[in-house]
């Protein structure tokens, strides 16, 4: 089992590190882009489009990580008014919620993707691109959402920590 954890948290942080890189890439690819129009240059068309295909991979890599590490977006507002015993049941209830729709997502990315394959599918931009390439991205990384989710419905943390604002 010790061994299960530790590849599933290699796998987690890999995800992160290639999310991270990809950022990065956006970075020097927007810069590279407006220098180039700058000097009058046409940039190079792989350029835009590896952009684009980034945006994704970054996203759909980096959001179990960030589930991990309670860096998504939600609002304590209202967990911050219950009491704490209420706070646990809403909390988790949310997180299954989450876990539900994680899986849900996660079974229509895998169809998606097994589609991609079987019709040999491209996206044709600046070069031909599978597109499964693009959709396996979405079983893997709504999957891995949905264990991070599973954690607060069954660990011993809460998603939600009670306190509004910013506490930094």
């Amino acid at each position: 089992m010790r061994l299960l954890i530790r590849v599933y948290d290699f796998l987690l942080y890999t995800m992160a590190f290639i999310a991270a890189a990809t950022l990065i890439w956006l970075m020097v690819s927007v810069v590279l882009s407006v220098a180039m129009r700058n000097f009058g240059v046409q940039p190079w068309a792989w350029l835009f489009t590896s952009s684009e295909y980034g945006l994704l991979y970054m996203t759909m890599l980096g959001a179990p990580w960030l589930v991990r590490e309670r860096g998504h977006v939600h609002i304590e507002l209202v967990t911050a008014a219950l009491p704490p015993s209420l706070r646990r049941i809403v909390s988790r209830g949310v997180a299954a919620a989450c876990v539900a729709v994680s899986l849900i997502l996660a079974w229509y990315g895998l169809e998606l993707f097994l589609t991609n394959i079987e019709r040999n599918d491209f996206d044709v931009r600046a070069y031909f691109y599978p597109r499964w390439l693009l959709t396996v991205t979405f079983p893997i990384a709504f999957t891995f959402m949905a264990v991070e989710f599973a954690r607060f419905v069954f660990g011993s943390e809460l998603m939600h920590s009670g306190e509004a604002g910013i506490h930094e």
